[in-house]
């Protein structure tokens, strides 16, 4: 089961934009997710088409199962 954790983030024209990070370290500790956000907006290195980050929303963890079949 493969695992992501998804960072998301206000932007400065109000979307939201997204970071993942595959295989996170669990458990997850929610002090360190918001530290590690928090730092990201201060870093200012990340822009998007609807400008720079400019706050936390949200973090959560998404699994995922792929079962793949072999057709030949």
């Amino acid at each position: 089961m493969a695992k992501t954790l998804e960072l998301q983030f206000g932007t400065e024209y109000g979307k939201t934009a997204r970071i993942s990070v595959d295989n996170p370290k669990e458990p997850i500790d929610e002090e360190v997710v918001k530290l590690s956000m928090a730092q990201i907006i201060a870093a200012n290195v990340f822009t998007t088409g609807s400008g720079k980050l400019v706050a936390s929303k949200g973090a959560r963890v998404i699994n995922r199962d792929v079962t793949d079949y072999e057709l030949a």
